[in-house]
């Protein structure tokens, strides 16, 4: 709606309801500090929820003095962007939906309108329902500026923890003396892959690896450039001084690794992390024994 008609529509209304939020912005404020959006983030002293709510209300006069009442962007939210940001990543963090920080947000409606209409009881009904309705709609737009908020600090969040996730999924492991593993889950692009063989190398000269295990049992499917980053961590890894072991090649990336020709030849492969492992315990001189009385003897 153009700022225009919004302020002809809403302006006087929305006037009055700016008088009376400041007029009643200790009590409006009270009470917000006792409902959970304010009360389980404010968690040091109760003053300090009291102070939030006084602030937020401030937000809302500037915002109706202004008649747009419907405008999300109006100046009189800037003021408290940041506080309704910290607030919303609050809830989110103790598990809270989008929509449940919304729902929290309505739940102040209802503690303003009764104050405003108790303010209003002499005047004509047609001008209450006008400054009710005015002040129905900003507090919906305090709505959306809150799940904005929220929105944006999700992403903000994504972005930048985004960089991390591929070390967190692409943990290296000892699983015995001179022995390494990565054990990879999911899909591989091109850049994991190189952070695969990048953490890969780094293991193998920390811990002085002479084996090193590529499982791919949790791989689906691999593509041309995934392969061949693949092929390459094998070459890096015998180059560091360090046999390298791939096990767990699927049907799928079997096949696709045919299709593209690639040699495999100098490979050691292994159908299992179990299987590799043994196979570089026999190796290195370590005989693995069955505990079970029956038991096959070494493998």
């Amino acid at each position: 709606m153009p700022e225009q008609e919004t302020a002809k529509r809403y302006g006087a209304p929305a006037r009055e309801v700016g008088e009376f939020l400041r007029r009643r912005r200790e009590r409006i404020a009270q009470r917000w500090a006792d409902e959970p959006l304010f009360r389980t983030v404010f968690t040091v002293s109760r003053d300090e929820a009291v102070e939030a709510g006084r602030a937020v209300v401030e937000a809302l006069a500037a915002v109706a003095d202004g008649g747009r009442v419907q405008d999300a962007d109006a100046p009189g939210f800037d003021g408290v962007r940041d506080r309704l940001a910290r607030m919303g990543a609050a809830r989110s963090r103790a598990g809270l939906s989008a929509a449940d920080v919304s729902t929290e947000v309505d739940a102040l409606r209802p503690l303003a309108a009764s104050l405003l209409t108790a303010d209003l009881a002499d005047a004509p009904a047609e001008s209450v329902l006008a400054c009710v309705t005015s002040l129905t709609v900003l507090m919906g737009t305090l709505r959306l500026v809150v799940l904005e908020t929220v929105l944006s600090e999700g992403g903000e969040l994504i972005e930048r923890q985004r960089p991390q996730t591929p070390d967190v999924a692409t943990p290296v492991v000892e699983l015995w003396d001179g022995v390494v593993a990565v054990p990879l889950i999911g899909t591989l692009d091109s850049a994991r892959s190189q952070v695969v063989m990048e953490s890969l190398l780094d293991a193998i000269v920390e811990r002085r690896a002479r084996f090193a295990i590529l499982d791919i049992t949790g791989v689906p499917t691999v593509d041309t450039q995934v392969a061949q980053h693949l092929m390459r961590t094998v070459a890096a890894a015998r180059l560091m001084g360090a046999e390298c072991v791939v096990s767990g090649i699927r049907p799928a990336i079997a096949r696709t690794i045919v299709h593209l020709g690639l040699d495999l030849g100098t490979v050691v492969t292994r159908a299992g992390l179990a299987d590799a492992l043994a196979y570089a315990l026999r190796e290195s001189g370590t005989e693995i024994v069955s505990a079970v009385p029956d038991g096959s003897g070494p493998r």
